[in-house]
Formats: structure tokens, sequence, C-alpha cells
């Protein structure tokens, strides 16, 4: 792979990573049931069971200042290997804020799924399309709601020098 397709693949991976774990827990459930009803999902082995930790946000003063620290948010996490044989057998990994350990699990199982060609078009169809819609709707909903309290200062020129 060339270093551009590289980046392109790691891009893509963050992308449907980001989905997943920002996905309400009951719509991914939902969204890997129909998928699984689709078609049997292979079987996984965890390579890290889901634990829950706790990670330090950092911030930066006006977006631009020095880095400070903010808080901690719990995050869950969870690495799964798909046991159904194929070579080169990536490893599916989640991390997920809160405590939902079987978040983390199916979140880790669909992108060890994402990562095969045989299964990256149905995923893609049953689960990142239908939350990926989800999720913009709901930021245009809360974008359209901000925009209703936005106020436009402006400064009127008088005619003086």
């Amino acid at each position: 792979m060339m270093q551009s397709e590289t980046a392109q693949a790691h891009a893509a991976r963050a992308a449907w990573l980001r989905i997943l774990a920002t996905a309400p827990a009951d719509a991914l459930d939902g969204a890997y049931q129909r998928l699984g009803q689709a078609q049997a999902l292979p079987a996984y082995r965890l390579l890290r069971k889901p634990e829950s930790g706790m990670a330090m946000v950092r911030a930066r003063a006006g977006g631009t200042g020095a880095q400070f620290n903010l808080g901690e948010i719990t995050v869950t996490r969870c690495a799964v290997v798909l046991e159904d044989g194929a070579a080169g057998a990536a490893a599916g990994v989640a991390y997920i804020q809160g405590r939902s350990a079987r978040h983390a699990e199916q979140a880790a199982v669909l992108d060890a799924l994402l990562q095969r060609p045989a299964w990256h078009q149905r995923v893609q169809e049953f689960v990142l399309a239908p939350l990926a819609s989800t999720q913009a709707q709901r930021a245009a909903h809360a974008a359209a709601t901000v925009a209703q309290t936005r106020v436009e200062f402006f400064t009127m020129v008088r005619g003086e020098d």
C-alpha cells in the first residue's frame, strides 16, 4: 500500500470507529442484531475483555492557549479477533465513553468485521449508514436549536472622521 492509501485507510477506520463509539448503546445494539439476522456473525475471541477505567481529558484555554487537565471521564475498552480462519486476521478494538461493556464488545466486533472485505459492505449498509444518518440528524437538530439563539452584532459607522 502506498503512503496515501495507508493514510486514507487510517482515516476511514477512524471515521467508522468514531461512529461506533458515539452511537447510543441501544441504537448500536439494534443495528448489530439486524446484521446478525441478515447473516450469521463469525465467532470471535476476546483479546481484551471489556474493562472500564478513567481517562484524563485535556483542554486548551480559548482553544489555542496552554493545555490544562479538564477532568476525568469513564472509558470502556475491548479488543477481539475473529475466529473464522481467514488469513491476516485483524484485531477489532473499541474505546467508548461510559461503562457499557456490551457496547464496547459489539463495537470491537464490528471494527474487526469492517476490516474484512467480505463483510465491509454489509456492515456499512446495516450498521454504519443508519447510525451515521441518525447522528447527522441529531447534529443538524442541535445546530438548528442553537442557531435560534444566535445574535449578530454589527457596528454602525458614523459620518464623522
